[in-house]
């Protein structure tokens, strides 16, 4: 009997399955040409913020563009939209090859290079999004969100060692290799082993009209919109930790970059825990009350543990806490998202979603590089001889991080307070 329902499960989700383990296996590849190019970058110029533009040129399309590109991705077939993308990434790709190897690659190339990349990602994302929806019954959509959160999670691990060991080897040309080999396995077995079911597509509509579309129908659709904008805080919140945690670790006498690698990768092994979490989770009674309450628990534990704490062990921990519990949020969000916004308008919904929900990443990595930089690392240095301050945030360099630490546990707390109680009023459950 047993047997008989993994078979059953294994071919109600043949065609995600297949598409979910090839696409992760070519991100798996794009992960590493990243940051393959970044080690590249940062030999090459030896400076720090223009290795940090790559990101930036990267990322601007995503939050600029997401918008119409929800547009395109309903207005054109999904499976088209998604083998054409994924082509002219992977010319991108081959570019940058090009010029590596005839000696012409240029800081300026990748710039340009990633910011086309970059648009691409923002027109296939949602149409992969879509088609994900397509291809599975509703009733699997929590366990299909934990085999993407595991294969994030896998991706964010593996990545900088895999890169770094073929770097290491022979150079960018071999991870690049890599990376295209893995394209192709998965370009290929979109082209000829998946089939995508049609949706209803308009084409004769003007893509001001899609546009407008998507922002009414989150206008008409409170629950969504205040789940997209909750989210858009956690992000702002946790993009500044995320820019905050070198200052933290790198300098404190026990931290250092070998270190900051340790407590990183203990983020992505618990989201791999979170992952496999999700898969056994029963379904809860109320969604969305699980989505505010993970994320209290994750920006309030995280930071404070961080703020107070000078042993690398309990850095370790406060990543497991404050990352195991991001599968289960996402997983519940996606369940939500999916069952809710109509199939034939989440191309430009998602759209919508990213641009709400992502724009605060940017401004949060600058924000979180600001306040340690310029605000607490001198007040700290300033104040060095207050007791209080030192035996709760330490001395020296680091502990303005720590500081900054605390200020964004204790936003983290505040915002999921107030945005939790303005959830409240929504009641989301699948039984």
């Amino acid at each position: 009997m047993k047997f008989d329902k993994i078979k059953s499960f294994g071919k109600g989700l043949k065609d995600f399955l297949i598409l979910w383990s090839t696409q992760s296996l070519s991100q798996l590849g794009s992960a590493m040409t990243s940051f393959a190019l970044t080690l590249w970058l940062y030999e090459t110029t030896g400076s720090a913020l223009k290795t940090a533009a790559l990101t930036i040129c990267s990322y601007a399309p995503y939050v600029i563009m997401s918008i119409f590109a929800g547009a395109l991705t309903d207005k054109f077939d999904k499976k088209k939209t998604m083998l054409v993308c994924d082509l002219l990434a992977a010319l991108c790709t081959v570019t940058v090859l090009v010029l590596y190897l005839t000696d012409n690659l240029a800081v300026w190339h990748l710039y340009a290079i990633n910011a086309f990349s970059g648009l691409m990602n923002t027109v296939q994302q949602p149409a992969s999004e879509v088609a994900t929806t397509l291809l599975i019954p509703k009733e699997q959509y929590q366990r299909a969100s934990g085999l993407h959160s595991m294969s994030r999670s896998m991706i964010s691990v593996l990545n900088p060692l895999f890169a770094t060991a073929l770097y290491g080897l022979a150079g960018l040309k071999l991870v690049i290799a890599v990376d295209l080999a893995t394209f192709a396995i998965a370009f290929l077995a979109l082209l000829f082993l998946i089939r995508i079911p049609e949706v209803p597509v308009t084409q004769k509509e003007r893509m001001s009209v899609l546009v407008k579309e998507g922002v009414a129908y989150l206008k008409r659709t409170p629950m969504i919109l205040t789940m997209i904008l909750f989210m858009s805080g956690v992000n702002l919140v946790a993009s500044a930790f995320d820019a905050a945690l070198p200052g933290y670790v790198i300098p404190n006498p026990r931290g250092g970059t070998s270190m900051l690698g340790i407590v990183t990768a203990f983020s992505g092994i618990a989201m791999i825990l979170g992952s496999l979490l999700v898969s056994v989770l029963p379904r809860p009674k109320n969604r969305m009350r699980v989505v505010y309450v993970t994320m209290l628990i994750s920006l309030s534990v995280e930071n404070f543990l961080l703020a107070f704490c000078r042993i690398p062990w309990i850095w370790c921990l406060s990543q497991v806490v404050g990352w195991i519990l991001v599968p289960v949020m996402s997983a519940n969000y996606d369940v939500i998202f999916r069952s809710t916004v109509p199939v034939e308008l989440q191309g430009r919904v998602y759209a919508c979603r990213n641009s709400l929900q992502f724009f605060t990443i940017p401004i949060g990595m600058l924000l979180g590089g600001w306040m340690v930089d310029s605000v607490f690392e001198p007040f700290m240095a300033r104040y060095e001889t207050v007791e209080t301050l030192t035996f709760l945030f330490g001395s020296g360099k680091g502990s303005g991080a720590a500081v900054v630490m605390f200020v964004l546990g204790v936003a983290g707390t505040i915002h999921c307070l107030v945005w939790g109680h303005r959830m409240k009023q929504f009641h989301y459950s699948d039984r």
